[in-house]
């Protein structure tokens, strides 16, 4: 158990179909997932022949997947997969208010009235996220979306 962000690694990659990959993590978690939604965009379009799909590899220090077409697919992104794959909305959820709002652990924790341990293990899904909190995130961000909203007017006047 960490009170930190877990720094994951891609250790291994293996194409298993024409769009599927399976996933070795270096916290030994294992996925297998289907990106047929990225090869719908103009980024993959490339990786639509499931020959050049197959030529993945792991990038430097394991931070990405690359491809010899130069697409390329960052560990943090492919995290966010991994958690819904295995059936973590809840983690993804959270991990993607924290990253969507510039939050480091210390920060969330405050924003929610949490312990920062508590918005570690969410953040590494070591725990389930409870509905209460994923509210709370929503809450956050409208507060801050209108209170952002209140000083552009007053600075404006």
């Amino acid at each position: 158990m960490s009170a930190t962000d877990a720094m994951r690694t891609i250790e291994t990659v293996k194409a298993t179909g024409p769009a599927q990959l399976r996933l070795h993590w270096s916290d030994g978690a294992e996925a297998e997932l289907d990106l047929s939604g990225w090869l719908a965009t103009p980024a993959f379009a490339a990786l639509r022949d499931p020959a050049a799909f197959a030529a993945v590899q792991v990038g430097d220090w394991g931070h990405s997947l690359q491809w010899s077409n130069g697409a390329e697919a960052s560990a943090d992104s492919l995290w966010l997969e991994t958690l819904s794959a295995s059936k973590r909305a809840d983690a993804r959820a959270f991990l993607e208010w924290r990253l969507k709002n510039g939050l480091s652990l210390t920060k969330a924790a405050e924003a929610l009235g949490l312990s920062r341990r508590m918005v570690a293990y969410y953040s590494n899904a070591e725990k389930p996220v409870p509905k209460t909190v994923l509210l709370a995130c929503r809450g956050w961000e409208a507060g801050h979306r209108s209170s952002g909203s209140r000083e552009s007017v007053v600075a404006a006047r």
